[in-house]
């Protein structure tokens, strides 16, 4: 079979007609995003800061790709559901993916960078490079507020990045029960921006490790915003000693941290438990009395008057005393806030925090920040540093961009889908590119309102490269 027929794709006739497809279309591409992308890129310039941190120690008369093109390629290939960096081999030639780089798209000699350049690109950062990529991280956020906020809140969460192979640092964990990385996740919960992704070995994280990373964000943070009232929200992980004393000396920083029952705290909460036992067990026999379902659980709130010896100052502990049908669920959280009532503190201003589960869920499963299949620590940080920074530059599009559309309150992978999965026929003259999209687009109109926005806005200067 000769080489044509096995790129021929046959389907089943169409009123008696055959139906065969061939990869000879030419200057086609799948992908319209890297040009939306690089309109946003543009704009915050997140790519070429991200590059200018990490410091090029390659030889100048070897060197074909700049570091900003080599890490824009990376992040808009993530950023396109590209996760894979072996998808360089076959992008490198799309017109749509040079064409956001800034290169002709038709022309060989400006193909983009091959898998192997990227895998010696992820492998040569060092720890100053990664240090420096974290500040632009969180200078970015600072950044993407006109003025100083009011208040903002800071959700901390670990979430679990499997590993398969030899990687670094990469530890069996008892409670998932298999080999993996731990990284941290910092991002501000009102407006679901990241601050910081961080890498960490597979192991539970100590006190003063948490409040390492939490001490260098925050001390980058007050540098610019005085003023602003920063509440630290986490789970019992964050509940240490460590990171409660970084509240003592700002007293614009408050937390508010769950914390895990012990043998001392959990009987405490036994008379308010047995309460609300009895509450459930009244609520559900005058359901039944007169045929309604019984409620799933009763909740009741209450202080309770507790103070662990390692913390740096008695602080305020709140009680859900919850009761359903299968049994008891008590849950503590410990606070810095004097106000609101327990009630309030607790479902107003803790439970919120689950949201935070879903932007690590859009980062992890849209954006593959879990890809961290390299061999080295190093380089596996560099990988969650491109899925972040392909986070930051969706959040950006579609707050800044997609506001007001039916995409505003879109994840990046239904972006991806409506948005950057069009098809695109490119033509190069000697004057001009010119693109061809579907006739029968069904989202025309939004994409003529995107980049229009984008075309007007005039690129700031300290942007430009």
């Amino acid at each position: 079979m000769s080489h044509g027929t096995q790129e021929t794709l046959r389907f089943p006739p169409v009123e008696g007609l055959t139906v065969r497809a061939e990869f000879d279309g030419g200057a086609l591409s799948s992908d319209f995003g890297p040009l939306l992308l690089r309109g946003v890129d543009r704009q915050i310039g997140l790519t070429a800061q991200l590059a200018d941190a990490m410091e090029d120690r390659r030889h100048p008369s070897y060197i074909v790709h700049s570091i900003r093109a080599l890490f824009a390629q990376r992040v808009y290939q993530m950023a396109c559901a590209y996760a894979d960096g072996n998808d360089a081999n076959a992008l490198r030639h799309d017109p749509m993916f040079k064409l956001g780089l800034d290169r002709r798209p038709l022309d060989p000699d400006q193909d983009l960078a091959s898998a192997p350049t990227l895998c010696r690109l992820e492998n040569a950062v060092t720890r100053k490079d990664l240090y420096r990529m974290a500040e632009v991280f969180v200078d970015r956020f600072l950044g993407s507020y006109a003025t100083p906020p009011k208040a903002i809140v800071l959700d901390l969460d670990h979430s679990e990045d499997p590993t398969h192979g030899q990687q670094e640092l990469a530890f069996y964990h008892g409670y998932y029960e298999h080999h993996c990385y731990l990284p941290l996740f910092i991002f501000e919960a009102l407006s679901g921006r990241l601050v910081l992704a961080a890498l960490r070995p597979g192991k539970s994280p100590t006190g003063a490790e948490n409040a390492a990373i939490l001490k260098r964000v925050l001390r980058r943070l007050r540098g610019a915003w005085p003023d602003t009232h920063i509440l630290v929200r986490g789970d019992s992980a964050f509940a240490g000693p460590e990171s409660m004393a970084l509240a003592m000396d700002d007293s614009k920083l408050d937390f508010l941290f769950g914390l895990a029952g012990n043998a001392a705290l959990t009987p405490l909460a036994r008379p308010h438990l047995d309460v609300t036992r009895r509450l459930h067990e009244h609520r559900s026999a005058l359901a039944r009395r007169h045929h309604r379902t019984p409620p799933e659980a009763t909740r009741t709130y209450h202080g309770i008057d507790y103070a662990a010896k390692s913390w740096p100052r008695p602080f305020r502990v709140v009680l859900k005393a919850e009761v359903m049908a299968l049994g008891e669920n008590p849950r503590f959280v410990v606070t810095s806030l004097d106000a609101p009532d327990p009630e309030q503190l607790y479902r107003a201003l803790y439970a919120p925090r689950g949201q935070d589960e879903n932007f690590i869920k859009a980062l992890k499963n849209d954006l593959a920040s879990d890809r961290t299949s390299a061999h080295g620590f190093l380089a596996n940080q560099l990988r969650l540093f491109f899925a972040g920074a392909a986070y930051a530059l969706h959040q950006a599009l579609r707050t800044e961009v997609l506001a007001h559309t039916e995409l505003a309150r879109a994840q990046p992978a239904t972006v991806i889908l409506k948005l950057f999965k069009i098809a695109v026929r490119v033509d190069q003259y000697k004057d001009r590119i010119k693109l061809h999209l579907p006739s029968h687009c069904p989202v025309k109109a939004l994409l003529h309102r995107i980049t229009e926005i984008l075309f007007q806005i005039d690129r700031p200067a300290w942007n430009t490269s």
